[in-house]
């Protein structure tokens, strides 16, 4: 029960975070926080829990690096990697919350 309360709030600590990205990000920027969302993204799919949330915000990440505005894909990218974490945190979660549900 616990770990559910947390959830919420890890989740929404995550992203606050990403908002406070620095101004003038550069292209080594963007790929360092790209890396970074695209190994949690992968390993959320080792889990088989790979949100479309994040998928799509990757993309959303790649067309604004492409249009060269660095500081909104790098901001993409960390909260692309807050949700892969957030999708890597549920599984993990529910792959023991399950225990409590079964009748002993």
């Amino acid at each position: 029960m616990r770990r559910l309360i947390l959830f919420p709030v890890i989740m929404a600590l995550s992203l606050a975070g990403v908002a406070a990205a620095s101004a003038a990000a550069s292209e080594a920027d963007f790929a360092a926080a790209l890396a970074a969302a695209e190994t949690a993204h992968e390993e959320a799919g080792t889990l088989k829990n790979q949100w479309t949330t994040t998928a799509q915000t990757l993309a959303a990440a790649r067309q604004a690096a492409a249009g060269r505005d660095f500081d909104k894909a790098v901001v993409l990218a960390r909260q692309a990697e807050a949700l892969a974490k957030a999708s890597i945190y549920q599984a993990k979660e529910q792959d023991e919350a399950w225990k409590a549900a079964v009748i002993h």
